[in-house]
């Protein structure tokens, strides 16, 4: 399907605890618990996403939690406790696109940024528009920002994997995706550290100028 970006294309094996939760207060599905294999497909345009998650359900015996369709972007999300349940739902997705896992967009890091020590009403801003855990003061604050957005699932799931960190927020749609995590000071170094290089790791290709914008 040439007239479709394959924007992200993201396969986690092992759900973190924080992440399931942080998805269960957010999502709108049938919601993964922690533990589970979860895939995370992200489009544009938006609308192809109803026929993606209707191809994968087919498939496979997975459970979708996330479905968002927006003019320009689309998400899904699905999971099992089989991996080779999501993995063949992936491959279903891709079939049906006629793309290959490499065919989708390399992430790419927007914003990075630690804000050690976090003031006390800088904290209470944040907290009243998180959906996750709270920012106490005096905590690190890792602020991180990809493009395309469903990225910042596997970025936070790296993260979550690698250091004992909160999960206060994270945007897994949209133009860009967003992630606010807190916690020790070494912590956040060790959590950002993780991210990044998980975000390294994934292959693709780059958007062209304006592309899926």
């Amino acid at each position: 399907m040439a007239d479709v970006t394959l924007r992200s294309y993201v396969f986690l094996d092992d759900l973190q605890p924080q992440l399931a939760a942080f998805i269960g207060t957010t999502a709108r599905g049938f919601l993964p618990v922690a533990g589970v294999a979860s895939l995370f497909v992200e489009t544009a345009p938006g609308l192809v996403i109803n026929r993606l998650m209707d191809v994968a359900l087919k498939a496979t015996s997975c459970t979708p939690a996330i479905m968002v369709v927006e003019r320009s972007f689309g998400l899904l999300e699905i999971h099992d406790w089989d991996k080779g349940q999501v993995q063949t739902g992936g491959r279903a997705v891709l079939e049906h696109l006629q793309l290959g896992e490499h065919d989708r967009l390399r992430p790419r890091v927007v914003s990075d940024q630690v804000i050690r020590a976090v003031e006390p009403y800088h904290a209470q801003l944040i907290n009243k528009v998180r959906y996750g855990d709270q920012l106490l003061p005096g905590e690190s604050l890792l602020i991180l920002e990809t493009e395309p957005a469903a990225y910042i699932a596997f970025a936070a799931n790296e993260a979550l994997k690698a250091a004992s960190v909160k999960l206060v927020d994270a945007q897994l749609f949209g133009a860009y995706g967003r992630l606010y995590m807190s916690g020790p000071e070494a912590q956040i170094d060790a959590a950002r550290e993780a991210a990044l290089r998980g975000l390294g790791s994934i292959h693709g290709r780059e958007a062209a100028g304006g592309e899926g914008r």
